[in-house]
């Protein structure tokens, strides 16, 4: 799945011949359609430092279905997440501008083609100086911002949140599975530089891989066996390098937290448990780099899930600009008016 240059290897999907290097102009969505729900002032793409990219791809999901649908709905409950964020005091959004972009059309795209597409649109946002989320979709999308990410941040490490650790090599007649995206990623980036948080139910070949690779794979069990320790957050940190790419797999949750999801898995994680990593991450110095979330697989009879992942989005991007001076507050009133129009 790899080739060389002559100087360095990388995925197949990056070869000259099937990269076009052609990127449509950056056309964002409206207020009524974008993260937040926020005016043209704070979320037009050339004066935003922060980009959502949406991956609305789904080919092989192999439980529930519907992870196609999770970008447009996290968008939407966006609308009902609060500007201001205590912890850090600053409505970030206000302070820094997000632009989403609108979702890419895959249409027949598969594999290794709609991994170059994505991979081209991802590394036109960061090579701009912006901050890049990306939005799935299945977990397959994830191979693509991380190899655009890892060229620009070659010392980078990866925060991998999942129940699963989708490292199996081909499943279900293809390598472009979401059951094997880690695998794909694997076979370009350092293995020792891969974390894994709440893995609880994979095959025997991924636990072997995990131990000969030498991946950091925090398995829920140990932590919940107190292997890891108390601060079990602080072990995950002290694994990591100074810059980290975040994949977050929202069947990591237990599914008490996140019940739309394509594969729940139970014994999972809480929201609270979670931010404490990246609060220790920050206070360790370390710095995100980018991060994307992934396998949202949306329920109307369980709104919830949307409307928190949306939350965890907004407040990832507040601990990934946290080691930021904060600006002078700002003295502009359409904050105030944006509000008004999008809660209860």
């Amino acid at each position: 799945m790899l080739f060389n240059d002559g100087t360095q290897s990388f995925p197949v999907f990056l070869r000259p011949e099937f990269s076009c290097n052609q990127v449509s102009p950056m056309k964002t969505l409206n207020t009524s359609k974008n993260f937040l729900a926020i005016e043209k002032e704070f979320s037009s793409y050339d004066t935003s430092a922060i980009a959502i990219v949406s991956a609305p791809y789904e080919a092989t999901v192999s439980y529930g279905k519907g992870t196609g649908k999770g970008p447009e709905a996290i968008l939407k409950a966006s609308a009902y997440v609060e500007f201001y964020d205590d912890e850090f005091d600053r409505e970030l959004c206000f302070e820094k501008g997000i632009a989403t972009l609108r979702p890419l059309a895959f249409g027949k795209s598969r594999g290794a083609d709609m991994l170059r597409q994505l991979d081209d649109a991802v590394t036109h946002v960061i090579n701009e100086g912006k901050f890049c989320v990306t939005l799935g979709g299945e977990h397959t999308i994830s191979t693509a911002p991380i190899a655009a990410h890892f060229r620009k941040f070659p010392t980078m490490s990866i925060l991998h949140f999942d129940a699963h650790s989708d490292l199996r090599d081909e499943y279900e007649g293809t390598p472009y599975s979401h059951a094997c995206f880690m695998s794909r990623v694997a076979e370009f980036f350092p293995t020792e530089r891969i974390t894994q948080v709440g893995i609880r139910a994979q095959c025997r070949e991924e636990a072997e891989f995990i131990k000969s690779r030498n991946l950091n794979t925090f398995y829920a069990s140990a932590i919940r066996r107190g292997l890891h320790g108390a601060d079990w957050q602080t072990s995950v940190v002290n694994t990591l390098s100074n810059d980290v790419y975040v994949t977050f797999d929202v069947d990591y949750f237990d599914p008490s937290v996140m019940p739309a999801t394509g594969t729940p898995e139970p014994d999972g994680f809480h929201y609270a448990e979670t931010l404490d990593i990246f609060r220790k991450l920050i206070a360790s110095g370390k710095r995100i780099v980018g991060f994307d979330i992934v396998e949202l697989a949306p329920d109307k009879s369980l709104p919830h899930s949307s409307l928190t992942t949306a939350r965890l989005l907004y407040k990832m991007l507040n601990y990934a600009f946290a080691v930021e001076p904060k600006p002078k507050r700002s003295t502009k009133s359409s904050s105030l008016k944006t509000k008004a129009t999008k809660k209860k």
